[in-house]
């Protein structure tokens, strides 16, 4: 047989994080419609992608200070993507919706009639 053909590599390298679709994100976020004037911040997590930003209304951080707004997760097995908010108060994310393209997601986010996302 084959050496080449014997020796397999079985690392599995998670698809995301990345940064093509960090800066996706961060490009998609330039068109939301609430708090336009402060910049968020997009970091890779395992699985995903997190979204903080400062708190402008100081609804949820009197100081201001950087809040997390949204949590963004692949689900390999069922190639979806879920959006989850946090529940401030309680201090937990919960799941909001699911997506099969992030630019369904991005889009919840920039619209987000219900204020979840940019309290």
């Amino acid at each position: 047989m084959n050496a080449a053909v014997l020796r397999r590599i079985d690392a599995v390298v998670p698809a995301h994080p990345n940064e093509l679709d960090c800066r996706r994100i961060e490009r998609a976020l330039r068109s939301r419609q609430r708090y336009r004037y402060v910049s968020p911040n997009v970091a890779g997590v395992a699985g995903g992608y997190l979204i903080q930003s400062p708190c402008c209304s100081r609804n949820i951080d009197a100081e201001g200070g950087v809040i997390e707004i949204a949590l963004l997760h692949y689900d390999g097995a069922s190639a979806t993507w879920h959006l989850l908010r946090k529940d401030h108060e309680r201090g937990v994310w919960m799941l909001h919706s699911t997506h099969q393209r992030l630019t369904s997601v991005t889009d919840v986010l920039n619209v987000d009639p219900e204020r979840v996302f940019w309290q």
